[in-house]
């Protein structure tokens, strides 16, 4: 079972100081909300658990040892979801993820469509298979649900718990409520 830890987390965007002591623990099957207001952060704070931004002070363990010591090692345990859908517009659907991926996001009828052909809110969900499919512990997800309608949303939420009961831990930024069952919220 694998346990992210951070401790007094500091981090600087350009010459600005955005994140100071920012700690928190997560579990294997755990999920951390990240709230806070426009600027607050939350997107940084997910860039530098990925090792994408580099820390000025604190440390993030994975199992008790630094998680980003060996980046390529720690990329290996994460699924990223950014702002950006990361989405080819000239590979079909069925061409980002397996079959059983798009009828977990509702998208099997569009398995054959080039993404480019694919809604703001189609790409997303084909973006949200691609973690799902992954089998990395550690998704980590900004503003998931941007984009989806209710529908989606739920079944964005089903592959959550299915990800958690297989001992999967999720760290989310984002302003609409996740209705999952404990959650804990870190609020920047």
């Amino acid at each position: 079972m694998h346990l992210l830890t951070a401790s007094n987390l500091s981090v600087f965007r350009g010459e600005r100081l955005v994140l100071s002591n920012v700690s928190f623990s997560l579990p294997a099957g755990g999920i951390l909300v990240l709230r806070g207001e426009n600027g607050a952060g939350k997107s940084t704070l997910l860039r530098t658990l990925a090792g994408l931004t580099p820390l000025a002070a604190g440390a993030l363990k994975w199992d008790n040892e630094d998680a980003l010591n060996d980046l390529p090692s720690h990329a290996k345990r994460i699924a990223w979801l950014g702002h950006l859908d990361a989405v080819k517009p000239a590979l079909t659907a069925a061409e980002h993820v397996p079959a059983a991926a798009l009828a977990a996001v509702g998208l099997s009828a569009y398995a054959e469509l080039p993404a480019r052909l694919l809604s703001a809110g189609q790409k997303r969900r084909l973006a949200i298979a691609r973690v799902a499919a992954s089998a990395k512990p550690l998704w980590l997800l900004d503003e998931p649900t941007t984009g989806l309608d209710a529908a989606s949303v739920l079944r964005f939420l089903a592959l959550c718990e299915t990800h958690r009961q297989g001992g999967g831990m999720i760290i989310a930024s984002t302003h609409t409520p996740l209705e999952l069952s404990g959650v804990e919220v870190l609020t920047l």
